[in-house]
């Protein structure tokens, strides 16, 4: 069962500076996200990738068009939308047991303390988990923290999932691990899920869509239709010559080798800017 509404972003500029010392990041930024939906973003460094995630959270306001879900337009966070960042260790609070850690936005919901643990241990569950509410993050491994800090996005019952390079700084099995976890989660949550990668293969493995950005300002230079079904894993998705098709025609636009090349996917949704 899909949850949540469309998320849209409509000629999004976002400047720092004024005058000649103006830095243009976005301009002219348009893309939209369905309910349910799993969308990648990718680009070069400095491409506003994050800029454009924490615009997509309210945490940050756009200076030019608007950013808008379930047809409002976002001028602060919104309970819908919970936000994994990279660093697990700069989001967990290291005083805190985990269970503390995963319940921890709910204060701000004015739950109570007895439900707030029984949700937290729900999302631990759900993430596989089950057994370390009691620790502290430091005693956990990298990917087990990056698994509790997806936990408390979860625990806020949020039906948009933003997630900014969020398995970047795990091991590569933990990273394996945590990416058939998206899937899952998403598949049984019916929750949209909106990811920020540098890795491409990871882009094409979680989206449903992969989203290139690029240019200065940066804007859409394509976007990709990923078709390889809803059940995906590690070994026999990534094996398909699909699965390379796509990752070169996103790596040649990355690179800007491929400007007068043919889309490997017909594209409905591309944006021109």
């Amino acid at each position: 069962m899909t949850r949540g509404a469309e998320l849209v972003v409509d000629n999004v500029g976002v400047t720092y500076g004024q005058g000649a010392a103006a830095h243009h990041v976005l301009g002219g930024l348009t893309l939209k996200v369905e309910p349910g939906e799993s969308v990648c973003i990718v680009g070069p460094s400095g491409a506003g990738k994050t800029t454009l995630l924490r615009c997509l959270s309210g945490l940050s306001k756009p200076t030019a068009g608007t950013v808008s879900y379930a047809g409002q337009a976002l001028t602060g966070p919104h309970s819908d939308i919970a936000v994994v960042s990279q660093d697990y260790r700069g989001s967990l609070l290291p005083w805190m047991r985990v269970w503390d850690n995963v319940a921890f936005p709910l204060q701000g919901r004015g739950v109570k303390r007895a439900q707030r643990r029984r949700r937290a241990e729900e999302c631990l569950a759900s993430v596989g988990l089950r057994d370390v509410g009691d620790k502290y993050p430091w005693q956990l491994s990298g990917g087990m923290q990056q698994r509790v800090a997806i936990a408390r996005g979860l625990a806020y019952d949020a039906p948009v999932l933003l997630m900014d390079e969020p398995f970047g700084s795990v091991d590569a099995q933990s990273r394996f691990d945590l990416e058939d976890l998206t899937l899952r989660l998403r598949r049984e949550l019916g929750i949209t899920v909106v990811l920020v990668t540098h890795d491409i293969d990871e882009a094409v493995y979680l989206g449903d869509r992969v989203i290139v950005l690029g240019g200065r300002p940066t804007g859409v230079l394509d976007t990709l239709t990923v078709a390889l079904g809803t059940d995906r894993d590690q070994l026999s998705t990534r094996a398909e010559p699909r699965f390379a098709e796509l990752r070169t025609r996103v790596l040649s636009q990355i690179r800007g080798e491929d400007s007068a090349a043919t889309p490997v996917v017909a594209a409905p949704h591309k944006e021109s800017v």
